[in-house]
């Protein structure tokens, strides 16, 4: 087999932006180590992945009794992942209120290619100081947008827009629950794309199945920038799987510029060293892309729903209820805690009429 996914001359171009070692660290509890984020970044560099995203699954700033502390810090992972890279670009996410100005000052120090901030969908106006500085400093910076199922693609257009204002040479949104479908996707890109002269990007949860046919849509819609993951490695069910994701679009014409063999070796390692077992669309996920749910809660509703004894589906679909958000990890406590006090109510008002 040839190591070219498909025949054929190159088609339009799509650029791939790999988050596994940053969203792949929700599934880990945020504990992988020097050796594993080495070996997954050198054979990301060795396929020709254009970006490897690191960092804690929040972001910059966020390792925390909150959203989990990380085993290594920021400074260690952009240590080692920027000596792993020889062709690929360099990485990170940051979410203001996790993150801070001193946390882009560092990870500029350790030589990023490309910053991303994420504000939740109706918020992007939180990003107006984090993307000067980065426009100021000379790097590429891009304002994305989270829980984007909770606004109209206007308003995404208009977010968008704005961000591009305050300095960001790419947008976009993240499907961060796995609520998309794929008509969902096309009206939002495509509003989007017609709001901007930037790039465009789309990155996708696999809570319903979905993903791969969503990044399909964006790109079809106007996106050219794809997130994925190898083996789909994510918060909850997971994300786009990468070493699908890349031939498909290769047989729908369009070209990553990415060593298809050398891809699935990376995946191949990617399983091994990173991830107990890859991601599966269990119960839990489903439940949690139908409520709208923030895939990073995941862990946390989990131990929570556990030992207060209440029905993990009842907190998923309370906290869709409440659009909690990115950011309000505390709330998975109030909401469980209020279930529990509901059904030891009604457990006692059955009891009094026995």
């Amino acid at each position: 087999m040839s190591q070219q996914a498909a025949a054929g001359p190159p088609g339009r171009p799509i650029l791939i932006h790999d988050p596994t070692l940053r969203d792949g660290h929700h599934a880990v509890r945020h504990q992988l180590g020097r050796e594993q984020l080495r070996a997954y970044a050198e054979a990301a560099d060795a396929a020709g992945i254009p970006v490897v995203e690191v960092g804690h699954g929040n972001g910059l700033g966020a390792s925390s009794l909150q959203a989990g502390r990380a085993l290594l810090s920021d400074a260690a992972m952009l240590s080692v992942v920027r000596d792993a890279l020889s062709t690929s670009k360099l990485g990170v996410f940051m979410l203001p209120g996790w993150g801070t100005t001193e946390d882009i000052r560092q990870a500029v120090a350790h030589d990023v290619d490309l910053v991303r901030i994420g504000t939740h969908c109706t918020e992007g106006n939180l990003a107006e100081r984090h993307l000067g500085l980065l426009r100021d400093a000379g790097v590429d910076a891009h304002g994305v947008l989270l829980m984007s199922h909770m606004a109209t693609p206007e308003r995404l257009a208009e977010e968008c827009a704005q961000l591009v204002g305050f300095g960001a040479t790419g947008v976009g949104i993240l499907d961060s629950s796995g609520y998309y479908l794929p008509t969902d996707v096309t009206t939002r890109i495509a509003a989007i794309r017609s709001a901007v002269d930037v790039p465009v990007m789309f990155h996708g949860h696999n809570n319903l199945g979905m993903a791969v046919a969503n990044s399909i849509a964006a790109a079809e819609a106007g996106a050219t920038i794809l997130d994925a993951c190898a083996r789909g490695f994510g918060a909850g069910a997971g994300n786009t799987q990468l070493e699908v994701l890349v031939p498909v679009l290769e047989r729908l014409g369009y070209d990553t510029g990415i060593d298809f063999y050398r891809l699935l070796d990376a995946a191949d390692i990617a399983e091994r060293e990173l991830m107990p077992a890859p991601p599966t669309i269990d119960s839990i996920g489903v439940v949690s892309g139908l409520a709208g749910v923030f895939s990073g809660f995941r862990n946390r509703v989990l131990d929570v729903a556990a030992r207060e004894g209440v029905d993990p589906r009842d907190v998923f679909f309370e906290l869709g209820r409440l659009q909690a958000v990115a950011g309000q990890e505390d709330l998975i406590e109030d909401v469980t805690l209020t279930l529990r006090a509901g059904s030891t109510g009604r457990d006692e008002r059955t009891a009094s009429h026995v």
